[in-house]
């Protein structure tokens, strides 16, 4: 309970609380667009180039294994949790396919909260955990593509995909927050460990605070949200809790099979529970048209977001001390 506790007392998630709430009560608080973009540029920059000093000084030896795990974990949620909608949750197979990709692919927010509890906590993570980050951004959403056109075959035998592949695939690889991401990376690996002094004041120090008014507007979107949870129904309700956990504990205990230390695991299952609203939206839009982003955005942000900001990140790690003993 007490871990439960010092997470929702942290300022970042205080944030979301608030803006939660004052958008839920009608108020006009809103983070600046121009200010949230750059915001959400400086946070994923950030998260890339922390990784790839890390990167430079542990040597890309030392993350091969954990990072094919990271790429199949990415893949098989996708593939457990599309028959899964398409079975007991009746949604067509656009929808399916769509869904499973947002939840196969990450939150780079709810992975730097994580960052940010285990940094308060003093809880110390594998310094490449941030390339799996990247990595995990966007087989998902390809793999979602893939689930989506055969179900137009199915439907529809010998039609051929209609999928511009040019063009989805510069939406899956060149995509602001992949860019980002990798961008920062090769740049903290070049740059080094004089890099990383260079950028210490601007990256470093004040991550949080940013983190903050980050998720003090994201909690006002949500609450935006939170009056089409009667459209998504209770199956996607029940779901945008019951498989997070499933595969956070499931990142989890891969992240502890791979060798990750306990912070590393579980980063790994947090990246693992949590679902895209950034990178996947934007691609599904392209590349699967019939399928209904109210159901897959509501899902991610009014549901999963929420529970695993709050709840979801402590119990993760309770979970991988337990594992580790």
């Amino acid at each position: 309970m007490g871990l439960f506790l010092s997470n929702l007392l942290t300022p970042m998630v205080l944030c979301y609380l608030l803006g939660l709430i004052a958008g839920g009560l009608g108020s006009d608080l809103r983070v600046p667009k121009q200010f949230y973009e750059a915001i959400t540029i400086y946070l994923l920059f950030a998260i890339g180039f922390k990784g790839g000093v890390e990167i430079a000084q542990i040597g890309l030896a030392a993350m091969i294994l954990p990072a094919i795990a990271s790429i199949l974990l990415g893949l098989f949620i996708p593939l457990y949790c599309y028959p899964l909608l398409r079975r007991l949750g009746n949604f067509s197979r656009e929808n399916s396919a769509s869904i499973a990709a947002h939840y196969g692919s990450v939150s780079a927010v709810t992975f730097a909260a994580a960052i940010s509890m285990l940094d308060t906590l003093n809880v110390t993570y594998d310094g490449f955990m941030n390339a799996l980050l990247a990595l995990m951004e966007s087989p998902a959403i390809i793999l979602g593509v893939v689930l989506a056109g055969r179900a137009r075959h199915l439907e529809t035998p010998g039609e051929k995909a209609s999928v511009d592949w040019t063009f989805f695939l510069r939406e899956a690889f060149l995509s602001k927050s992949v860019v980002l991401l990798i961008g920062g990376l090769l740049i903290g690996a070049i740059s080094g460990q004089e890099g990383y002094k260079t950028m210490e004041p601007l990256l470093v120090l004040p991550f949080k605070g940013a983190l903050s008014f980050f998720l003090l507007e994201l909690g006002v979107v949500t609450s935006e949200r939170l009056g089409d949870l009667k459209k998504v129904g209770k199956f996607l309700a029940a779901f945008g809790i019951l498989v997070p956990i499933f595969n956070g504990f499931l990142g989890v205990m891969v992240g502890w099979l791979v060798g990750l230390n306990m912070g590393g695991a579980t980063l790994l299952g947090v990246l693992a529970a949590s679902g895209s609203y950034i990178a996947a939206p934007a691609a599904m839009r392209v590349a699967v048209p019939k399928a209904n982003p109210a159901l897959s955005l509501t899902a991610v942000l009014a549901i999963t977001l929420p529970f695993n900001i709050a709840f979801g990140i402590p119990f993760y790690l309770m979970f991988a001390r337990w594992l580790f003993g």
